[in-house]
């Protein structure tokens, strides 16, 4: 099987570098390595034009707009590979990462997706600790992550994790990143968005701790920061896009449920009326925007599926409407 990996990128070189040297030190090389980079970003493609790879075939797709849909979309639709990997310019894959990957692949015709564990490294601190729940969806809409600390066995899972997803090129052959998505840089949860899309098209997805990656949090340059201040927009963004691809996957019923639990309760990165109430003395005016960012998000979430789903009716493609406000 051809292997295709697909690398999205702004303005992180050093990150980029290790990346791609963590690719020439695959056991199983890739056919050919997909790098996605803006126009605007000169000083990676100044670096690409010198940088020597020692695998297959090597692509630079520029692109002029911004967001992770955009770039992973141009990705997929030049991507030759009978398996399109997907890994982030701050992750550096172990040396077994695509062996491991291809097995998957070979062993079960009905596996559409594979992704694993991606060590997390935030501050240059490893992430520790271990769970047995990892990439599931509960009944009533609550997202359960754990990527980072799966162990065990390979499972059968609901979604994959953006760092470290790698799809069988026929399962996505008519499945591209969803264009609704807010954001300006990551444009969070498109990586749940595609992998329900897979999960629905038929495919099993499976998480294996031993497709692994080491995955070294780097600043993004949008507005979510990752580990500086609070940002309103970001909160809101994540909580939109979040709102939108639930509601779009899940029962009938199960929707009103996890609009009255995401509302009433809420996670402490989508709050609901319980998690202000948890930290409003702690975070005080902090609280307030957290708290107003997550109900603004859920909103417009909702707003945009369904305007979305009034305009399927109308037999009208829906994938670029957004409603923000």
């Amino acid at each position: 099987m051809r292997i295709s990996v697909i690398i999205p990128t702004y303005r992180r070189v050093e990150d980029l570098e290790r990346c791609l040297r963590s690719l020439n030190d695959q056991v199983r090389k890739a056919d050919e390595v997909i790098v996605v980079v803006r126009d605007i970003d000169k000083e990676t493609q100044l670096f690409l034009e010198s940088f020597e790879y020692n695998y297959g075939v090597s692509n630079t797709i520029i692109v002029n707009v911004p967001g992770q849909v955009h770039a992973l979309n141009q990705g997929i639709e030049q991507a030759t590979g009978d398996i399109i990997s997907i890994t982030d310019d701050d992750g550096a894959p172990w040396p077994d990462w695509l062996k491991n990957v291809e097995e998957h692949f070979i062993r079960d015709p009905q596996v559409g997706g594979v992704g694993g564990k991606d060590w997390l490294h935030n501050n240059f601190v490893l992430e520790t600790g271990t769970r047995d729940s990892v990439g599931k969806i509960q009944w009533f809409g609550r997202v359960i992550g754990n990527h980072h600390l799966g162990h065990g066995t390979f499972r059968e899972v609901d979604l994959l994790k953006g760092v470290n997803m790698s799809f069988r090129a026929k399962a996505v052959e008519n499945i591209r990143f969803d264009k609704r998505l807010m954001g300006s840089g990551a444009q969070v949860h498109n990586d749940m968005a595609f992998c329900l899309e897979v999960k629905r098209a038929g495919w099993k997805l499976i998480y294996d701790p031993n497709v692994a990656l080491n995955h070294y949090l780097a600043e993004r340059h949008d507005e979510d920061k990752r580990n500086q201040r609070f940002n309103y927009d970001a909160n809101c963004n994540a909580v939109h896009n979040e709102t939108l691809v639930l509601l779009e996957h899940l029962s009938k019923s199960k929707r009103v449920l996890f609009l009255v639990w995401a509302v009433l309760v809420g996670t402490r990165s989508s709050w609901g009326i319980a998690q202000l109430v948890r930290f409003y003395l702690k975070d005080n005016k902090v609280a307030l925007l957290k708290f107003t960012s997550s109900i603004k998000g859920r909103r417009n979430g909702w707003r945009t599926w369904k305007n979305s789903n009034k305009l399927n009716k109308r037999g009208v493609i829906s994938e670029n409407v957004n409603i923000s406000n």
